[in-house]
């Protein structure tokens, strides 16, 4: 299970790197801020993740 979760962390946050740079290319600042937050989300779903495995490794 934590592993689907962080699989879905970095899909997120690859999501988010990819629409950041198309917005970038096209100059539409709304698909830009839309990948920043989608990477955060990410970001943050793994560091929740690394944190519920240092409480069952350690």
């Amino acid at each position: 299970m934590a592993r689907e979760k962080k699989a879905k962390a970095k899909m997120e946050q690859a999501k988010g790197k990819a629409k950041e740079a198309m917005g970038r290319a096209v100059g539409n600042e709304r698909m830009t801020a839309e990948g920043k937050a989608e990477q955060a989300k990410g970001d943050a779903r793994q560091a929740k993740e690394k944190g519920k495995d240092v409480f069952r490794h350690g």
